[in-house]
């Protein structure tokens, strides 16, 4: 359940991703990326999937509906220690078919991109401390 405060009615967004094949889907976000199967929906058997995947506090939504995201989208995700979460999946680009490269000085702090097979990017990221001298 979404955690809600009096202060804020709202819970974090939920991005949803486009997604055009369940099982390579599955194949990167869960092999790969290693988040879990949180939970799947159909309207009727035949129809699209939407689903939801999760790893700590990110949580996605999957869905081959038609209007559901768009292609290409890039999500900023904040990780705590972004070199061993690299470290990790990097050993796995067998699995994802690639090995990211990493960026010392990228947007938001040290970091590197996955593309997932739709398109989609994810970007993780460790927030730097801004510059004292920068003030």
């Amino acid at each position: 359940m979404t955690e809600q405060t009096a202060a804020s009615p709202f819970g974090p967004a939920i991005p949803i991703l486009r997604i055009f094949d369940e099982k390579l889907a599955y194949r990167h976000y869960l092999d790969g990326l290693g988040f879990t199967l949180a939970w799947e929906h159909r309207f009727e058997p035949g129809m699209p999937l939407y689903a939801e995947v999760a790893r700590g506090d990110i949580r996605l939504h999957l869905s081959g509906h038609y209007g559901d995201g768009t292609p290409g989208t890039a999500l900023w995700v904040p990780v705590g220690d972004v070199r061993a979460l690299y470290g990790e999946l990097t050993a796995r680009f067998d699995v994802l078919g690639q090995r990211p490269g990493f960026e010392e000085h990228g947007p938001g702090g040290p970091g590197f991109t996955i593309g997932d097979p739709f398109g989609n990017h994810l970007r993780f990221a460790q927030v730097s401390e801004p510059d004292a001298d920068l003030g």
